[in-house]
């Protein structure tokens, strides 16, 4: 009753006041529907951590000057040739001297907080160590970064810059900062909504592109060795062993042609791993990813395409209950993404870690079409994987020559797997909360 008598006394002004504040709030709350919502701390190549375990000072690691080769942002898997590059120069991380650190009865609450980050003990450490793989990151690259702080390691979002030296697991997964030893985990957030913050010297780096950007997820399978691109000579792939640190490397040519095999019919899982094989990256349209036993109706370019090595190929995959079909994007120049030819790259990086305890390699990235929860993958025809192959590099009639001869110290591509692992994705709980992704009746990848 008193609010109407003083609606009454204040006459029109008040309605007019009441409308034009309801207004306000509908426009702020239409432009925040597609606001960013995870925070973002930007990591550039070279600049000190303010909170490291380790003292940047003593040379642990060293990062290479890279600007980031354009990719389709979103997911990408710890098997996706080309992903991370390497350098025949210079060790990029002194594995060795952080095992000496960690295990150090000086450095034990550190190393209690190092090995909670990456849910494994303190006495699985060597171990642990033993089983990562040091590399450089080729696209700038989302994770969870952890500092020191007193006496605990301090979770937060970060964006690591191409260039950047780190561990990976065998799965893939970057599982150590290099240079000043700071534990690594998947991004769980969505690629799709971040606001990345530059500051504390990170200073907003050339060729950054929010829409490139990517997270990691584990391979499906345990790695045997890593597909890497020499970011010092493009033209140069270089093999490495899971757990070496550059002495057991072999080299092969990027610009040796391979052609797409012919996919349509096998389940995504299955066409994911032959493509990896084959020396073809895998990304996923829109930063989603298809169940594994998503049926592969067609690729762009079709099967008996030349490619160079770590190019795109985009599937289009049938959903298992609908039976609907995506449209693959146009097979134009940025299906085999000319940008990202190793000869035309200055220089080019990175791979990532998981070791004694599933968990850190089974954590799985979120995005807006696809979540940390979202199903396992379907099981495969447990048919004709080829165990471990070189990647395929004879030529359809119809394609082009290769535009060089390989240089003579080469070799063909090493298989990069090895068994598959149980992949039982276990859900992780972001430290930013953000609307979880749904998974439409149909997916589309792009590899």
């Amino acid at each position: 009753m008193t609010f109407r008598v003083y609606l009454r006394r204040a006459g029109k002004s008040v309605f007019r006041r009441i409308a034009v504040l309801l207004v306000f709030v509908v426009v702020l709350s239409g432009c925040d529907r597609g606001a960013p919502l995870f925070a973002v701390q930007a990591v550039a190549a070279g600049v000190p951590s303010l909170a490291p375990f380790f003292d940047e000072s003593a040379g642990l690691g060293r990062d290479t000057g890279l600007r980031s080769r354009p990719a389709p942002g979103g997911l990408q898997q710890g098997d996706t040739p080309g992903l991370y590059g390497g350098t025949g120069e210079q060790r990029i991380c002194a594995v060795a001297r952080l095992k000496e650190f960690l295990t150090d009865p000086r450095n034990h609450r550190k190393a209690q907080a190092w090995a909670t980050a990456l849910d494994i003990t303190t006495a699985g450490i060597p171990e642990y160590l033993d089983r990562l793989t040091p590399v450089l990151l080729r696209t700038d690259t989302l994770v969870k970064n952890h500092d020191y702080k007193k006496g605990k390691s301090v979770p937060f979002d970060a964006l690591l810059q191409a260039g950047i030296a780190v561990l990976v697991d065998p799965q893939g997964l970057p599982a150590v900062k290099c240079s000043c030893g700071n534990p690594l985990r998947p991004f769980e957030g969505d690629t799709g909504r971040i606001l990345v913050r530059f500051e504390d010297g990170n200073q907003k780096w050339q060729g950054y592109d929010r829409d490139s950007v990517v997270a990691v997820r584990p391979a499906p399978r345990t790695l045997d060795r890593l597909a890497l691109v020499d970011v010092d000579a493009p033209d140069r792939g270089i093999s490495r062993p899971v757990g070496t640190t550059g002495d057991d490397d072999s080299a092969f040519d990027t610009r040796e042609r391979r052609a797409v095999p012919d996919l349509a019919g096998t389940t995504f899982g299955r066409a994911s791993r032959l493509l990896a094989d084959a020396g073809l990256a895998v990304a996923f349209d829109g930063g989603g990813l298809p169940p594994d036993g998503a049926r592969v109706m067609a690729s762009a370019p079709p099967a008996g395409t030349e490619l160079r090595f770590g190019e795109y190929v985009t599937l289009s995959v049938a959903d298992g209950t609908s039976g609907g079909v995506t449209t693959p994007p146009d097979p134009s120049p940025a299906t085999s993404q000319p940008k990202d030819d190793p000869s035309s790259d200055t220089s080019t990086p990175s791979p990532s870690p998981s070791a004694s305890k599933p968990s850190p390699s089974t954590s799985k990235p979120s995005s807006s079409a696809s979540t940390p929860s979202s199903s396992a993958p379907t099981s495969e025809p447990p048919t004709t994987d080829p165990p471990t192959s070189a990647p395929p590099t004879s030529r359809p009639p119809s394609s082009a020559p290769p535009t060089s001869e390989p240089p003579p110290e080469t070799s063909a591509p090493p298989e990069v797997t090895s068994s598959p692992p149980p992949s039982v994705p276990v859900p992780s709980s972001a430290s930013v909360s953000s609307e979880p992704g749904t998974v439409g009746p149909t997916a589309s990848a792009t590899t």
